[in-house]
């Protein structure tokens, strides 16, 4: 019999980033699992690391200073494209604007009113949002912007 041939092992291409590029930056901090904040990239600090500043956020000691803090480049993505959309359905996978950025939620119903209910695996919660506060979630793989089918989690 002869040995099988080993297929290569599939490598996630290493997203380019450049100085002053607009990014988005995942928590992964408790009580944050689940969301990601705008913000530009001031300096390269090594192979995989960054120096940012939020578009949202801002320092404790002054809120009109905009925070910035060292990010692995394995937490960051390219801004994903606006995408309009008329509306969204049940179990359509969301992005929802709160709190100063953007959190992973999938939709659970829509009032008369064009108002969407959120619901959040990370937190639990269930909220009502306007649909000008909503964008189709995508996920970045291989260089390309992917959304999810209906009732698949990623």
């Amino acid at each position: 019999m002869t040995e099988a041939k080993k297929k290569p092992l599939a490598v996630k291409p290493v997203m380019e980033i450049g100085l002053g590029d607009w990014v988005e930056v995942f928590s992964d901090e408790d009580g944050f699992l689940g969301s990601y904040y705008e913000a530009r990239v001031l300096e390269k600090l090594g192979d995989a690391k960054f120096l940012v500043e939020y578009k949202n956020l801002v320092t404790e000691e002054d809120e009109t200073v905009r925070l910035q803090e060292e990010v692995k480049a394995s937490r960051m993505r390219p801004k994903p494209p606006a995408i309009r959309v008329p509306g969204y359905d049940v179990l359509d996978k969301v992005d929802a604007f709160d709190n100063d950025g953007w959190w992973v939620g999938r939709i659970t119903g829509q009032d008369a009113r064009n108002k969407y209910s959120v619901y959040f695996e990370s937190s639990g919660d269930e909220i009502v949002y306007s649909v000008d506060r909503l964008r189709p979630h995508l996920e970045y793989e291989n260089g390309k912007w992917i959304r999810s089918a209906a009732g698949i989690w990623y």
